[in-house]
């Protein structure tokens, strides 16, 4: 059913809308991990180069999606009315200072992690304004995508260091690194629960059921698993690096399914409403 008084599934956004929110969430939330977590050198620059690189590929499968892709542009015609205008303008900022961060001006690295949580910001109100369907709408939503992007963008930088060989940092800073990392996928998980109680009796029943199946994948391997490597690689163990990437990777491939489960399969129109339906013969 594609039309009717019952929930049914939008058709409107497919994995290449999902894909923006992949690829652009986990990237702006690299470009925040990476500043913070000091990687300097070449090791820093190509991690902000990828966490660019993952925007632009989001971009990009936005672009697929449109209708008549040389219009584009007309997307930044209204900033005041439109999250994906503001995204969309949000967009060159963060490349911008990437680019020189990239180059070696490293003083500007608070204004990069300051546009990529705007930009990551904008992608989870593009969600949230999606007001005929429930599972979008909740204002829970917004933390929950920021959260995950940040999860995702820090689990990638993990990869990255381990490829990179980036030494972890040493005393007090490097031990705090984990457990921040540690830290956000337990408050992601905590942000899923509030979110998903708050759709208990909205949602169709359909997608609650996908989101249960992304839930419990959150669950075991995007919260409980990485949180159980982190810890004792806050102790400088050997393999460390080893276990880091392993969190990394298992946070970052559940927050991707939790997003394309979420567009794709339990994104439910609520269907028809009328609470008060006319009857002939009885007055109102």
């Amino acid at each position: 059913m594609s039309y009717g008084p019952d929930p049914w599934q939008q058709a409107h956004w497919d994995w290449r809308a999902a894909g923006n929110f992949i690829f652009g969430g986990a990237g702006a939330g690299l470009l925040v991990a990476t500043p913070y977590a000091g990687a300097e050198g070449l090791a820093g620059t190509l991690l902000v180069l990828a966490g660019m690189g993952l925007i632009g590929l989001g971009l990009l499968c936005v672009w697929l999606e449109i209708g008549r892709p040389l219009r584009a542009m007309n997307v930044m015609r209204r900033p005041g009315s439109s999250w994906m205008s503001r995204e969309s303008m949000v967009a060159p900022l963060v490349f911008g200072l990437g680019l020189a961060v990239a180059a070696g001006l490293r003083a500007w690295a608070p204004l990069l992690v300051l546009a990529a949580l705007g930009f990551l910001y904008c992608q989870a109100r593009i969600v949230q304004a999606a007001k005929g369907i429930p599972a979008w709408r909740e204002p829970m939503i917004v933390p929950l995508l920021v959260a995950t992007g940040l999860a995702e963008g820090a689990g990638l930088y993990w990869l990255g260091a381990l490829a990179l060989s980036v030494p972890m940092r040493s005393g007090a800073a490097g031990s705090l690194l984990p457990f921040l990392f540690a830290l956000i996928v337990l408050l992601r998980w905590i942000a899923w629960g509030a979110w998903r109680s708050r759709i208990a009796a909205t949602a169709a029943p359909r997608a609650l059921a996908q989101i249960e199946r992304a839930g419990s994948a959150m669950l075991w391997f995007g919260t409980l698993l990485p949180i159980a490597l982190a810890l004792p690689a806050a102790a400088a163990i050997p393999g460390a690096a080893w276990l880091l990437a392993a969190a990394g990777a298992s946070a970052a491939a559940t927050g991707a399914f939790f997003k394309f489960t979420l567009v794709t399969r339990a994104a439910f129109n609520q269907g028809f409403r009328l609470p008060h339906l006319p009857v002939r013969g009885v007055p109102r």
